[in-house]
């Protein structure tokens, strides 16, 4: 079996099966801080790729990483309103964090390709310690429920329905 796409129910189906594969202390920790620090390091890599000069002159935000960002907000905002509206607040502190690296005295691809690789071993780490393969081998919209699922861990009562 591939890796692919497939159509799920809801955005509470989804997170209740990413929670099914992260039950290990270990793994819930790891994923924690990793799921973050890779979201983060993914758009300072996005950041950093140059846009074509075809495209004229630009403002500086638009980017491939705001353009990503924007995509991702509206798969969020079509599967819930209210994780939407979260992942448009992390997407802009992200942002502000991506111009924070960017800042240091090296290039900004360097410092996000080193967090992203540091993150992503310890997810595997997680994924060893669970004895499961990360979800999105199933079904890469997993990749995208993975801050969700940090977003209801650090918060509980984001995900209660009032």
């Amino acid at each position: 079996m591939g890796i692919g796409f497939t159509a799920m129910a809801s955005i509470d189906q989804m997170l209740a099966e990413y929670a099914a594969d992260h039950r290990h202390p270990a793994n819930q920790q790891l994923h924690t801080v990793c799921v973050p620090v890779i979201f983060i390091s993914l758009v300072g890599l996005l950041t950093a790729l140059p846009v074509p000069a075809g495209f004229g002159d630009l403002p500086p935000f638009v980017n491939w990483a705001s353009l990503a960002l924007a995509a991702a907000v509206a798969w969020y905002m079509v599967k819930s309103l209210r994780f939407g509206m979260a992942m448009l607040v992390v997407s802009a502190v992200s942002l502000m964090l991506v111009a924070c690296l960017a800042s240091l005295p090296w290039p900004l691809w360097a410092s996000s390709t080193a967090l992203f690789v540091v993150a992503w071993i310890g997810q595997f780490v997680g994924h060893h310690i669970e004895g499961k393969r990360p979800s999105f081998f199933r079904d890469l919209q997993f990749l995208l429920v993975g801050p969700l699922w940090v977003i209801v861990k650090l918060v509980p009562r984001f995900n209660a329905r009032d």
